[in-house]
């Protein structure tokens, strides 16, 4: 069933758990993450980002992932959400599609700026009984920056300023900043766990983390304790999924495609469940 993520994001806060947000592309994966959380009776979230809009269309995949989660997982809350929209238009565009939950993020822009458009898509989306999510700091991609230089008190969360970027934009989560990467770009060599329990301690809303697809269970239990109450995971299920086409094309003689393919979704499945289990999600339906 589709659930309001604000909702199911606050469950979890109080719950001393997270809760998952995992990327799809396409069929197979959509289908492993809601067996994942079906299998594992797991509240869930299944997000995309723009550039798989343009990939399987917008409304072609948004409606993919909602057929799924209504007609297959009717007893499993499961989000739906705009991973990264990086401009107005693009959110726009996700909450016309029928998103009801969407990401601005405006991290790369000065902070009034990040602000200012912040509140605006606040606006937009609440009308419409919206949730959103912003981030403030700076969660670096490889390519960005060079990952021997990085000065990381530059880019991690301000705790003050996040105190004042929730009471003014008045969004529903807020993705923070402590030394996590995404995809390949090398963290920090360790979190700055006193920055997210201040931060925490300054404002009232859930907390995601972005970039943690590698973590060990002992930095994701010690980052829920301090206030973190989703996970963002792409990395690991991009890696599951290539794995398991390799395996299936080992063979010469295998043509059928959803042999093929269905290998990859049971990777990708066995993935999420591991990490459904070290967020500590796992049986909270």
């Amino acid at each position: 069933m589709i659930a309001n993520v604000k909702e199911m994001l606050l469950q979890a806060k109080e719950g001393g758990y997270a809760v998952g947000a995992f990327n799809t592309v396409n069929l197979e994966t959509t289908r492993a993450i809601v067996e994942a959380a079906k299998e594992l009776r797991s509240p869930v979230i299944v997000q995309m980002t723009e550039k798989t809009f343009d990939y399987a269309g917008g409304r072609a995949i948004f409606n993919l992932v909602k057929n799924i989660a209504e007609f297959y997982a009717s007893d499993i809350p499961i989000g739906i959400h705009l991973d990264h929209g990086k401009s107005f238009e693009v959110v726009e565009r996700a909450i016309d599609i029928g998103f009801t939950s969407v990401m601005y993020d405006g991290s790369r822009k000065e902070y009034p700026d990040n602000l200012m458009m912040t509140k605006k898509i606040v606006e937009l989306a609440h009308a419409r009984g919206i949730v959103v999510q912003a981030e403030l700091g700076n969660v670096p991609y490889l390519g960005e920056m060079q990952m021997e230089t990085i000065e990381w008190d530059r880019y991690m969360t301000n705790p003050d300023q996040a105190k004042q970027f929730v009471e003014e934009t008045g969004l529903d989560t807020l993705a923070v900043a402590i030394g996590n990467a995404h995809g390949f770009f090398r963290e920090r060599n360790e979190p700055d766990y006193a920055r997210l329990s201040a931060v925490a301690s300054f404002v009232d809303v859930p907390l995601v983390l972005h970039g943690a697809s590698d973590w060990n269970n002992g930095r994701v239990g010690e980052v829920v304790k301090r206030g973190i109450s989703c996970f963002n995971v792409d990395t690991a299920t991009r890696i599951a999924f290539i794995g398991g086409l390799r395996e299936a094309l080992v063979s010469e003689e295998e043509t059928d495609v959803r042999k093929v393919l269905g290998n990859a979704k049971e990777h990708v499945k066995e993935a999420v469940k591991n990490k459904i289990t070290a967020f500590g999600s796992a049986g909270r339906i």
